[in-house]
């Protein structure tokens, strides 16, 4: 895929300092997933799309005077600086999440701080329970907001004027923006390098990570099929595959009950216990899902999906659409239809030079070389222990 002329000349080349902020106990991936996208997105400008100079100039912080970033799965990164010895102001700041982030109230001169730095960004947002520190500074008062699902209980009921959805996996609201766990994190750094970019460089930094979508922000949390069997009762781990199997049936609730052999008004208790929701909002999320599926994948049209899938119509598919995914199904086909993200392109796509590398092994000792003209000088102690 290559970049349009007109898409090239158009955007600004000015280099964005991105800032991401962690905390002891974060979630690794909250860290490295948004760091993985914004270097990769610097690779990209530069070889493809003639930029002169960096997208991003990215800075890890620590909320250590020793910089140090102890992750809940034993690795320790060394971030560039700790937050007291940061000058001058971010283009972007985001908050990673974890179990250090939890309680930043204890980190001295860590709230004021990020209030003062938070108003000179263009941006600010949160990967996970990053969140915890922009409510607690109050950043997030009267704004709706989302983290890992996970905490969303937690967090609403300590910072009652914050209006947390749990659902979506990334939420824009005004120039704040906040995420879900893990993952999500790589899907709103796709987002910001889209705003800042254009879909065709987010597209190309995704599939350089092997990212299948670039989800929207307004998908769902949670997947129907993982919450059935997540069910600690056996038939109704077994009812996701017949239902799979029955889309086109009326999956009532006397149907499905009939199925796990439980009466109906049984049944609608205990599935509302186990998964969460009711029978039938989770019907409609199992059909939208399929159908998400066949719309990615295939070129079947919208009345023979929703035939397929049970709906009916394309009309109670696409309220459907509406309802969930807050997008219709043609334009969830419009943004991820595989054949329209170059899948079946002969043209071949332009690859990051870390790509290009060789895989068995023997590259190794030069991908974690230190940048050139970086110095070697002030090492701690620990890192040279750990290189």
């Amino acid at each position: 895929m290559k970049p349009s002329q007109s898409n090239k000349s158009s955007r600004k080349t000015d280099t964005r300092r991105i800032g991401v902020v962690a905390f002891p106990g974060s979630q690794i991936l909250d860290i490295a997933g948004p760091l993985a996208v914004f270097a990769e997105a610097n690779q990209f400008c530069q070889n493809n799309f003639d930029a002169k100079q960096a997208a991003y100039q990215i800075e890890l912080i620590s909320t250590e005077s020793d910089r140090l970033v102890d992750c809940y799965c034993g690795v320790n990164i060394t971030a560039q600086t700790d937050f007291r010895s940061v000058r001058g102001a971010f283009d972007t700041l985001l908050i990673a999440g974890g179990y250090g982030g939890l309680h930043v109230e204890k980190i001295a001169g860590f709230l004021p701080w990020l209030r003062k730095t938070s108003n000179a960004a263009r941006r600010i947002g949160s990967v996970c329970g990053g969140a915890f520190a922009l409510a607690a500074a109050g950043l997030l008062d009267g704004r709706r907001a989302t983290t890992h699902w996970h905490f969303c209980r937690q967090m609403a009921e300590r910072f009652p004027a914050v209006r947390f959805d749990p659902d979506p996996i990334y939420i824009r609201d005004g120039n704040v923006y906040t995420s879900a766990g893990v993952t999500a994190g790589i899907d709103l750094s796709l987002a910001l390098v889209e705003e800042d970019w254009g879909a065709e460089l987010a597209l190309l930094v995704a599939r350089a990570l092997v990212v299948f979508l670039r989800r929207p922000g307004s998908q769902s949390q949670f997947s129907a099929s993982l919450s059935l069997q997540a069910s600690d009762r056996a038939p109704m781990r077994d009812l996701q595959v017949w239902m799979l199997d029955n889309l086109r049936e009326p999956l009532t609730v006397e149907r499905l009950a009939a199925q796990v052999g439980m009466s109906p008004r049984n049944f609608a208790r205990v599935f509302a216990e186990q998964i969460g929701v009711t029978p039938a909002r989770f019907v409609s999320q199992v059909r939208v899902e399929a159908a998400r599926r066949r719309l990615e994948e295939s070129s079947q049209p919208v009345e023979l999906i929703a035939e397929e899938c049970g709906f009916g119509s394309a009309e109670s598919m696409r309220s459907a659409f509406q309802r969930l995914m807050h997008v219709s199904p043609q334009e969830y086909r419009k943004r991820f239809h595989l054949a329209d993200q170059g899948e079946q392109n002969d043209e071949p796509t332009p690859q990051s030079p870390r790509l290009l590398q060789r895989g068995d092994g023997r590259d190794h000792h030069r991908r974690l070389r230190r940048p050139a003209g970086k110095s070697g000088k002030g090492k701690n102690r620990r890192e040279q222990t750990a290189s």
